[in-house]
């Protein structure tokens, strides 16, 4: 649908159908202009950015002109609003004007989400939210002491809005939705709820608006525009991963878990390159080749991969775009040109990571682009037969250094996971592998969709906090996959253990309950995992372990089907539950239960010693409990939730209804 102006006596609206998307009069301008001041400093993906802008303009006065209007300022243009079918562009005369703040029409109750991968808020009102990508943050809560403790340390607890993957794009309960077409610093403003106002740190700014009836249309529309991931692969979906950096004795350990009754796809070991110890915990080894490092962490480790995969495991491994500077791949990606410069000389320019430095890999270059994709991603991986790994970082680009293309970083910055992402996907097309091996990603930006097949949630924290524990990888996947991101999972068990915060047998029992009902579960031994418990640490954790992965490879069947759905309609496997019942507004704030797929209602526990929980059970129909049999109809319910029963509920008219009923016996055999 096309966007159209539609004059009125004291200004104009900008309008796709019946809905506005931006209203402009003297009494409420449409736009603020104004010279930028910035600041920006990082401390290992950790950012602090301000600025201080002067010599606003507040254009009132309009005219048409062709194709769209112009704003004026005693009588001269100063800014001009251009339509393109669903598109429209504002740009300013004055190349020296490059802040611009739009105002985007707003109405009394509209509730708006969006923003990329959220992990505190699925609803964004109330709040701004700014668009830039970096580490999200250890608390992200400025009221507690372990976040104010990470602050001092350098700039690391993080706050609510911080996260791995922003996205300028934002949809309402008007259902239309506003993209900002473009990678520079902005900022999503929804603390008036007179009007959401976008701040942008240009002087052209590009926006494209979608309309829909109802939600799931706007969300595929969305999902055609970013681009649709493959299918999972069906070992990826028909079983548990198991991640393990032990060295060799991790195929040890892995055997205890099969000997338990886990159901097992795969083997993740992150460690596979070698290690390094720091502060922070153990690191990897920031070399990604299988040479003597790996050789003596993993010996025979091709045979290993190879002995895996006859008996249907697979072997994951990992991978970032830098490199280490002591590392074997530093030399010959700095002799090859590969690496991102300083401003100042031909040198490479280094980032410090937590006690060691890399080159950044500079994928603005296309002869980079080839050399990562078939040289380390290639044939240090994929030809030894690891069949996916996690593809972390690509939030570090600094903003004071060379790339290749001549590009200013700060344009390139929340492209760069974009950048990551193509290289991963042409890597795996190179050896037809494309829906068959898989790579993960925490990172994103705006067309990320297009190339990574997976997202997980990143870096939480061992806990049950409100900002950085287990509930946040809920209210990640929802807003991800609002913006087009079928299918997203979590580090089974959490991450981040710093400053005494360790693990709890009930936050690991909690922490497979969820992963169970998300495409992929996939465990996690965290940055210090001497210091904690681990799913292999007694028989009851490695009991539950096994247990939750035999629903996970129950579901796949179920999985399966949301797979086919995502490819054809752009829905997501996790879905808010207005996305089905957009009709009850009480239903567009609720961020901690899911609707998988349309046909299973899935209410984890995310608070810390609770044994019981409020279930929303949306809609007309029954709802029949996963555990217990029982039928409840729609509403509200205080529900039972022991350690072991978390609340799950199926339609019994649903084509899958006999694999839902399964379910109880799976989890008790």
């Amino acid at each position: 649908m096309n966007l159209r102006f539609v004059a009125g006596t004291e200004g104009f609206d900008l309008r796709i159908g019946d809905r506005v998307v931006l209203r402009h009069s003297e009494s409420c301008p449409a736009l603020v202009m104004a010279r930028g001041n910035p600041e920006v400093v990082m401390y290992r993906g950790n950012f602090r950015i301000s600025d201080k802008p002067f010599e606003e303009l507040v254009p009132l006065a309009w005219r048409q002109c062709e194709g769209g209007v112009e704003l004026l300022d005693s009588g001269a243009p100063v800014a001009s609003i251009v339509l393109a079918g669903n598109s429209f562009e504002i740009r300013a005369a004055d190349p020296a004007h490059d802040r611009l703040r739009i105002r985007f029409h707003a109405e009394a109750g509209e509730c708006v989400w969006g923003g990329g991968e959220q992990m505190s808020y699925l609803a964004l009102n109330g709040r701004n939210f700014p668009i830039w990508t970096s580490e999200p943050g250890v608390g992200r809560d400025k009221s507690t002491e372990l976040t104010r403790r990470m602050d001092a340390e350098g700039m690391a607890g993080g706050d609510y809005w911080n996260t791995n993957y922003p996205q300028p794009t934002f949809i309402t309960s008007r259902w239309i939705a506003v993209h900002l077409d473009a990678s520079f610093y902005s900022v999503l403003d929804f603390t008036d709820p007179a009007g959401h106002l976008v701040e942008v740190w240009s002087g052209a700014a590009r926006f494209e608006v979608f309309s829909a009836d109802g939600p799931q249309d706007l969300v595929g529309q969305l999902s055609t525009r970013f681009g649709r991931q493959p299918e999972l692969p069906e070992w990826a979906i028909g079983g548990a991963i198991v991640g393990l950096k032990s060295g060799a004795s991790s195929f040890d350990r892995l055997e205890k878990f099969i000997d338990a009754g886990a159901a097992v796809s795969g083997l993740w070991c992150e460690d596979w390159a070698g290690i390094r110890e720091t502060s922070f915990g153990r690191r990897l080894f920031w070399d990604w080749h299988s040479g003597e490092r790996s050789g003596a962490r993993y010996p025979q480790l091709h045979e290993r991969i190879q002995a895996l995969e006859a008996r249907g495991i697979r072997f994951l491994a990992y991978a970032n775009p830098y490199i280490a500077v002591d590392g074997d791949l530093y030399q010959e990606g700095r002799a090859g040109g590969h690496f991102c410069l300083r401003r100042d000389s031909d040198e490479v320019h280094l980032v410090d990571f937590g006690e060691f430095d890399c080159g950044v890999v500079d994928f603005t270059r296309e002869e980079t682009c080839a050399w990562f994709a078939e040289r380390v991603l290639g044939r240090e991986m994929l030809d030894i037969g690891i069949s996916g790994w996690m593809a972390d970082f690509g939030e570090y680009l600094p903003t004071d250094l060379r790339l290749a293309d001549g590009s200013d970083p700060m344009e390139a910055h929340n492209r760069w996971p974009v950048l990551w992402a193509e290289v991963n996907a042409r890597a795996l097309a190179s050896r037809g592998k494309t829906g068959d091996a898989l790579f993960f990603m925490r990172a994103g930006f705006s067309g990320v969709q297009a190339h990574c097949p997976l997202l997980w949630a990143g870096d939480q924290s061992v806990d049950f906090t409100r900002h950085d524990g287990i509930g946040t990888v809920i209210t990640g996947a929802l807003s991800a996959g609002l913006v087009g991101n079928a299918y997203s999972h979590s580090d089974c068990g959490g991450y981040t253990s710093l400053h005494g915060n360790v693990r709890t047998e009930e936050l690991l029992h909690r922490w497979c309950e969820l992963a169970a009902f998300a495409p992929v579960m996939r465990s996690h031994e965290g940055n210090r995992p001497d210091d904690n418990l681990q799913y292999d640490s007694t028989p009851d954790l490695l009991a539950c372990f096994a247990r939750w992965s035999r629903v996970h490879a129950h579901l796949a069947p179920y999985v399966r089907h949301l797979c086919t759905e995502a490819r054809e309609s752009g829905l997501p496997a996790q879905r808010p539950l207005f996305l089905h019942y957009p009709q009850d507004s009480a239903l567009f704030t609720v961020q901690d239960q899911y609707l998988y797929g349309a046909d299973l209602l899935v209410a984890p526990v995310v608070e810390e010693g609770a044994r019981r929980r409020q279930v929303v059970l949306p809609g007309t129909g029954i709802w029949r409990h996963c555990w217990t049999g029982e039928d409840f109809a729609p509403g509200t319910h205080d529900i039972s939730a022991p350690i072991g029963q978390p609340p799950a509920f199926y339609r019994p008219d649903s084509a899958f209804a006999s694999l839902f009923a399964g379910l109880k016996g799976v989890l008790e055999g």
